[in-house]
């Protein structure tokens, strides 16, 4: 299997345990060791896993990104994904992970989920991978504009992360 060229490598047989070392900190060492793990659950062929361990790398508090914002590396793991392996339906976990957003700059980790959810949109088919429709039906949930979530992120996000996350999505936006 492949590495992700927009992780950190360590190790390809991490655990669970190599985040919850730092779990308390939610900081910088908690944001790598995600990383770390998404890579290694890549690796040993969880990739539903590796994006998961992406949505907790972007629960850090973080003030600057010590590793790239890892728009890129769900792109690439969307984009790598290997068939008959489980990755559940990223864009519709995304649409649920925006909407129901809750803790410590809620708004923001709301804004970064709806980014992974253009991501995982775009990347994957249609068909395949549908947004939830019963949810937007029944909460008369209005989906943001790709244009209005890449403007938002520029007003929430850490210095940079609107270039990640808009070298991820073009030529979509």
């Amino acid at each position: 299997m492949l590495l992700n060229p927009n992780l950190p490598f360590l190790s390809d047989s991490l655990s669970a345990r190599h985040t919850q070392v730092n779990r308390k900190e939610c900081g910088n060492l908690f944001y790598i060791s995600c990383l770390e793990l998404s890579q290694s659950y890549w690796l040993q062929g969880k990739p539903a896993q590796a994006i998961l361990q992406i949505n907790k790398a972007f629960m850090a508090d973080i003030k600057t990104f010590i590793y790239p914002a890892p728009y890129m590396a769900l792109k690439w793991f969307l984009e790598n994904r290997r068939e008959g392996q489980f990755i559940g339906n990223p864009v519709r976990h995304f649409q649920h992970l925006a909407t129901r957003m809750s803790g410590p700059r809620k708004e923001l980790r709301a804004c970064r989920a709806w980014c992974c959810f253009f991501i995982s949109k775009h990347v994957l088919p249609q068909e395949e991978f549908p947004e939830d429709f019963g949810q937007i039906y029944e909460e008369l949930l209005i989906v943001p504009s790709i244009e209005e979530v890449y403007s938002q992120i520029r007003s929430l996000g850490l210095r940079n992360e609107h270039n990640y996350f808009k070298k991820s999505v073009i030529p979509f936006l």
